[in-house]
């Protein structure tokens, strides 16, 4: 069986490479740029850019299933080319903003739905993963908290129950290599919900040094990202931090119940990258 592996770079990805190859499993890891790459040895290399629709046929000649990162722009296309080459089974990252109150006016929400109902209407197989906010995005704040020792942020107490990379690995493998976990959605969370000011103390005990949490108005926060980040996911992020702010996010058994082993805390992930906000 040979599995294909879109984002390859990703967080995800880079976890989920290696975990196949231990089972022997045939693996092709596509990417925009393929010779960017750092990769086990016996794994494929394939030019995949889901923008670009003449670079699928290639790609998938020859795959039993793929790992697919949801970018909506020629899901259609990818699609039909994965049935045509005969493609049996696609495992979806999505997310759970899918699930959320404001999932129909949300700009990643719609993203993530337009690929959940585009393996709806094809006729493959599908599971979806739908983790909630990974840990890695605390990596955002490495830059402010080695530059000022503080994090700026509009809703310091919006919680999250984010999920360690490895774990959505973990459960990626689970549903590629056993068939009685396909055909549903699956929605993925670490073990605790977390406020921003209670993960900005974690980073801080796992570095080492005080670090602290500066409340600041939406509109500076979304001038601040403006650079990198989109207006309309800018929007979208806001309006959940302003859902969450106080309140618990959801917290589901879904990693152990796939996996068999709990899903790994913050404080985990914490120490795993202490180094990054360190001055």
């Amino acid at each position: 069986m040979t599995i294909l592996i879109t984002g390859s770079r990703g967080k995800v990805a880079t976890s989920l490479i290696p975990l196949l190859r231990e089972r022997g499993l045939d693996v092709r890891a596509a990417s925009a740029s393929p010779d960017k790459l750092s990769l086990p040895d016996g794994v494929q290399r394939v030019v995949c850019d889901l923008d670009d629709p003449a670079t699928f046929p290639a790609a998938l000649a020859g795959v039993e299933s793929v790992f697919l990162y949801a970018s909506p722009k020629h899901i259609e296309a990818f699609l039909a080319e994965a049935e045509a080459a005969g493609v049996r089974h696609v495992v979806l990252l999505s997310s759970s903003s899918v699930i959320e109150p404001d999932a129909d006016t949300n700009a990643i929400a719609a993203m993530h739905s337009a690929v959940e109902r585009g393996l709806e209407h094809s006729g493959i197989p599908s599971t979806v993963l739908q983790p909630g906010g990974f840990a890695g995005n605390a990596l955002g704040w490495a830059w402010a908290v080695k530059a000022t020792g503080a994090v700026d942020h509009p809703f310091p107490g919006a919680q999250s129950a984010v999920i360690h990379e490895a774990d959505i690995a973990d459960a990626a493998v689970a549903v590629l290599t056993r068939p009685e976990l396909r055909g549903r959605a699956h929605h993925l969370t670490g073990p605790a919900s977390l406020s921003v000011t209670e993960q900005v103390a974690i980073l801080a005990e796992a570095a080492g040094r005080p670090l602290t949490v500066n409340a600041v108005s939406a509109e500076a926060w979304k001038a601040s990202t403006a650079e990198f980040m989109p207006p309309a996911v800018a929007e979208a992020l806001l309006g959940y931090f302003a859902s969450h702010n106080g309140l618990p996010d959801a917290v589901t058994n879904t990693v152990e119940e796939l996996t068999g082993h709990p899903a790994r805390t913050f404080e985990s992930w914490a120490r795993e990258n202490a180094d990054a906000f360190r001055p």
